[in-house]
């Protein structure tokens, strides 16, 4: 058995390992660790630890070591919370940009209001849960400690659903959102709609007292069951999102997000808000600003307009359908406004990035959820003369190698 060391965590969270025999990644290790393992294919698949870090603890939920849905339980949160700061300020660094980083949200266990799990139908029932690490296997959940209660109690009900909907040898793939009227589960890879399907499914949801249950084909299209609809806060909004639609993953992460932009667009009478969603900064910016969100979906702006339009008080809310990666704004339409707001994909905005160089605009609020692209669109921003003057670290995916970022850009 070849000894190792673990230098450090890659980006995803795995331990990068130096032995004999090179570099290998090993899962569920921690820098300055000795372990034991062959690797394969550059990867320990199963490490023994044999020296272990003072950072490791012992992991709170009993499907830890199979399930793919955590890969940092076995560290101290002290440990993660420094790691993921760590990993904001290296991607940045890579860029020679600075990282003035003001704080760090860590949202707390048991708080995932939206999760994507995955169902398939057995001899005996049926398996719900999140894939185990690296692999197609479903490791059926009895215990959560990322997602809230409320959808961890549902985990039965979903297996119903499954057992009801899925085709054999099928996976069914369920978002599952909580919010003040319940849960809004949407099913996307099950058997074609018809009415005895139909029938089953609206006594479920009856029984599990869902707010929506919708049946979506690969197109997107499908049927739902509405008994109230899924209506969710955004400011003085209220919004019921499309189904399956994104949000961010807690509130309390949410609310991190948000602080964070309004400090950046505090006193601006005209917020651009790119890659908007269905309003979750468009809305609550709308109490002191005149807001234009621009999103490539049609199915979240008219959620988001519908919101808009249902809550006095706000300013004017606009909206407009646009796919950003292939037709960025144009510095010119950009100077229209006072303040940028981004939130794109993980992918980066760097196409976007260029325009927003190119214009007369002296502020930004960027929100990211991967610090690697993030850095390459912040290095395009500081080439166009921005300079990065506060950052603030959220972490809503506990336990996860994910982090988000909300940066302040002005021009100097």
């Amino acid at each position: 058995m070849s000894l190792w060391h673990v230098e450090r965590l890659g980006r995803r969270g795995d331990g990068v390992a130096v032995g004999e025999a090179g570099r290998a990644l090993a899962p569920l290790t921690l820098p300055g660790e000795q372990i034991e393992g062959e690797a394969e294919g550059g990867r320990i698949a199963a490490p023994r630890i044999v020296t272990p870090s003072p950072d490791r603890v012992r992991p709170v939920c009993a499907h830890y070591r199979a399930c793919g849905g955590c890969s940092l339980m076995h560290a101290s949160d002290g440990f993660t919370t420094a790691w993921k700061r760590q990993v904001v300020e290296t991607a940045l660094a890579a860029r020679g940009l600075p990282a003035p980083v003001e704080g760090v949200h860590v949202s707390p266990p048991r708080s995932r209001r939206r999760a994507v799990l995955s169902g398939r139908r057995t001899k005996k029932g049926a398996l719900v849960g999140f894939h185990a690490r690296a692999s197609d296997v479903i490791v059926d959940l009895a215990e959560c400690h990322v997602m809230r209660p409320e959808i961890t109690a549902a985990l039965p009900l979903l297996r119903r659903i499954t057992v009801a909907g899925a085709s054999r040898g099928g996976e069914l793939s369920m978002t599952v959102i909580h919010g003040p009227a319940g849960l809004d589960v949407a099913v996307t890879g099950g058997k074609p709609m018809d009415p005895a399907l139909f029938q089953d499914l609206a006594a479920l949801a009856d029984e599990g007292d869902l707010a929506r249950l919708t049946w979506l084909d690969q197109a997107g299209d499908g049927q739902s069951i509405t008994r109230r609809p899924p209506a969710l806060p955004m400011g003085l909004a209220r919004v019921v999102p499309p189904p399956a639609g994104f949000l961010q993953a807690t509130l309390e992460g949410e609310a991190a997000l948000l602080a964070g932009v309004q400090a950046v667009t505090a006193g601006a009478m005209r917020i651009v808000d790119l890659f908007a969603g269905c309003g979750t900064f468009s809305l609550p910016l709308a109490k002191g600003a005149a807001v234009h969100a621009v999103e490539g979906l049609a199915a979240p702006l008219t959620a988001l307009d519908a919101g808009w339009r249902g809550a006095p008080g706000l300013n004017r809310v606009t909206t407009e359908i646009r796919d950003l990666a292939r037709r960025p704004m144009l510095a010119d339409e950009l100077n229209r406004f006072d303040v940028i707001v981004i939130d794109p994909p993980r992918a980066g905005a760097e196409a976007q990035a260029r325009e927003i160089a190119a214009s007369r605009i002296d502020k930004i609020a960027f929100v990211a959820c991967d610090p690697v692209n993030f850095s390459r669109d912040a290095q395009l921003l500081a080439i166009g003369g921005f300079t990065l003057t506060r950052l603030w670290v959220v972490d809503q995916f506990r336990w996860s190698p994910h982090v988000e970022t909300v940066a302040e850009f002005a021009r100097t």
